[in-house]
């Protein structure tokens, strides 16, 4: 059941929370409509768990040259991008190797313990075997490409719902989907307040509260969609080079950017290049914490004191020549 208050409503989607806020309590029956539609859109067209999405359509074809729908040419291509601008990092063909961990339904019916499983390195197909032509509105995949596009779609929809509802209703709005959080229209005075929460469970203390104007803000980690075969602890954010759970030296990475995808699409980054995250996220002005496995705090490009205002929306990040081998801490 959705709770509200003059300027907030929050409901439970996406198999995570649903927040949204807005400046103008006139404006807040619409927003929730807005934001609803574009939460069911993406689930419709993004969840590997539904039979009838898009996404498992396309999954299901047995590879060659599929015609898709505008909703999956968007998220494929906001997907397709992020491993260009990664350098393979952030790829979406590790579908399989989800699966292969245990990651293959709903993460709520996930077993949060079980017996080993026999996980071998596989890497991912990779996204350059892909070809998307999004004028003609089909995608020409290889046999045996399984897709997942968790690390972007969440933040597009999003990004797509406050900018539709600042749009549409000229309110300034803030909308969080499961911490990945996009504002748009004109922002509260001081900026729009984010908590920085490491996972949602309450097993790791929160860090601090900043300020945004503009842009998004996205965390990734391993605390929060984990799981234990055989004694062992894997999680949702794999490693393409291998195909396995990725071995980082961060448990939590929460990164400003211009948008609320490429807030996601950094912080994913920063958890799979280990010690060459700090480099990687000052190289291109993104502002971030990285938590350390052992709780040691790391930030990078003016990260703002404890509630303090960003001072601008970050730039999109630019494209990153994927280095030769991922470095780890």
């Amino acid at each position: 059941m959705p709770t509200r208050d003059p300027l907030r409503c929050s409901w439970r989607a996406l198999g995570t929370s649903v927040d949204l806020v807005v400046t103008d309590p006139a404006t807040l029956e619409d927003a929730c409509e807005i934001l609803d539609f574009e939460v069911r859109r993406i689930d419709a067209i993004a969840s590997r768990f539904r039979l009838d999405s898009e996404i498992s359509y396309l999954n299901n074809a047995g590879g060659g040259e599929i015609p898709i729908g505008p909703g999956l040419i968007e998220a494929l291509s906001v997907a397709l991008r992020a491993a260009e601008l990664t350098g393979g990092l952030v790829d979406p063909t590790v579908g399989d190797a989800l699966i292969r961990a245990g990651y293959d339904r709903d993460f709520a019916l996930v077993a949060p313990d079980g017996p080993m499983i026999a996980l071998e390195g596989n890497p991912a197909p990779g996204w350059r075997s892909v070809r998307l032509d999004t004028e003609v509105g089909t995608v020409r995949v290889p046999c045996g490409i399984r897709f997942d596009l968790g690390a972007t779609a969440k933040a597009l929809a999003a990004d797509r719902s406050a900018t539709s509802i600042s749009r549409s209703l000229g309110c300034g709005v803030a909308v969080s989907l499961g911490g990945d959080v996009a504002v748009g229209g004109p922002p509260p005075a001081g900026g729009w307040s984010i908590q920085v929460v490491e996972d949602g469970g309450g097993r790791v203390p929160a860090g601090p509260a900043v300020s945004i104007g503009g842009g998004g803000l996205a965390t990734s980690g391993t605390t929060l969609r984990c799981w234990r075969r055989g004694g062992t602890v894997l999680h949702h954010i794999i490693d393409p080079a291998t195909g396995l759970p990725a071995e980082s030296c961060w448990r939590t990475a929460t990164v400003s950017a211009g948008s609320c995808v490429d807030a996601n699409i950094a912080a994913t980054a920063a958890i799979l290049l280990g010690h060459e995250a700090v480099s990687w996220l000052e190289q291109r002005m993104l502002p971030a914490r990285l938590v350390a496995v052992g709780g040691r705090v790391v930030t990078t490009a003016g990260w703002p004191e404890d509630g303090a205002l960003f001072p601008s929306p970050p730039q999109p990040h630019r494209p990153l020549r994927r280095t030769e081998a991922l470095a780890r801490c």
